[in-house]
């Protein structure tokens, strides 16, 4: 387990460092492109800084915001929900997070915010309604891990990065599209190419990133979830009936990778492009930890 949750975190270092790299290299190209040298790598730069604090402060509003959830609840609005929290808070030696409710009859759950203290878990009147309380425990648990390991953050950045890359390959393509520099060289002519090709593939390479840092995220927070309640089989009987009702009324494709699973009523998707590693796949470790 512990063997999982490190080589996780060092892949997804690997993944964002990729990130910053094409987005760095995307406005270095552009400024080469249009004659401004290093201007398009400071441009990258300030945009990827406004974006990131304007997602860093307000990123867990708006994702709580689209999914419709309600709260924060206290321990007098639903007593049960707020002790499951807090108790398992305190094993894990975490501040309690703000709990929301999400009117749904779907099986589904997340967590957002920018850290620890700063963090919010938003549960279904699905997921509360049908799930034993092991189960419900073990959920609980695994959205706790995910804001210990920081993860609610991790996704925060990539959802940036994902969005500024797309920003600065729509304005390259456009910039090109109307003309740029007409007194290029060859050097010119090669980064021009290069940032072109980048231009066009950048989004897709953006989305296949993004889809990859959070499947692998999800592997972290099972393993992690079932360290901190000792029992990996509540949690595996959790995601069985989630797998069968995860779908949200509100499903939203921007927040969809915070959720517990997938939020959509499709279930043939490519796993290349799943925002979630397969059900089946994620019982089996977890089963396998017993």
């Amino acid at each position: 387990m512990y063997n999982q949750i490190t080589a996780n975190k060092r892949k997804t270092v690997f993944l964002i460092t990729l990130f910053i790299v094409v987005v760095l290299f995307v406005g270095y190209a552009i400024g080469q492109y249009s004659g401004y040298g290093y201007s398009g790598l400071v441009i990258a730069l300030i945009v990827s800084i406004i974006m990131s604090l304007g997602s860093y402060f307000s990123g867990d509003k708006i994702a709580l915001a689209s999914a419709g959830a309600t709260g924060p609840i206290t321990e007098t609005d639903n007593a049960y929900i707020y002790r499951l929290v807090d108790n398992l808070c305190i094993t894990a030696g975490l501040p309690m997070p703000k709990v929301y409710l999400i009117p749904d009859p779907g099986l589904n759950a997340f967590a957002t915010g920018r850290d620890p203290e700063h963090a919010s878990i938003a549960l279904t009147t699905g997921i509360v309604q049908h799930l034993e309380n092991e189960e419900l425990e073990g959920v609980i648990a695994h959205e706790l891990a995910h804001i210990k390991n920081y993860d609610i953050r991790v996704m925060t950045i990539v959802i940036v990065l994902v969005g500024t890359v797309t920003l600065l390959a729509d304005f390259f393509l456009r910039f090109n599209m109307f003309g740029g520099r007409n007194d290029r060289n060859s050097n010119g002519n090669i980064i021009m190419l290069v940032g072109l090709i980048l231009a066009i593939l950048s989004p897709i390479f953006a989305t296949l990133i993004q889809l990859a840092v959070s499947r692998k995220r999800e592997y972290l927070a099972d393993a992690s979830g079932a360290l901190l309640t000792r029992y990996p089989q509540g949690l595996a009987n959790a995601l069985r009936k989630i797998g069968q009702h995860s779908q949200l009324q509100r499903a939203n494709k921007a927040t969809a990778h915070l959720c517990i699973a997938n939020p959509f009523a499709g279930k043939h998707i490519s796993k290349l492009f799943a925002t979630h590693p397969p059900i089946e796949d994620r019982i089996a470790q977890l089963e396998h930890m017993t």
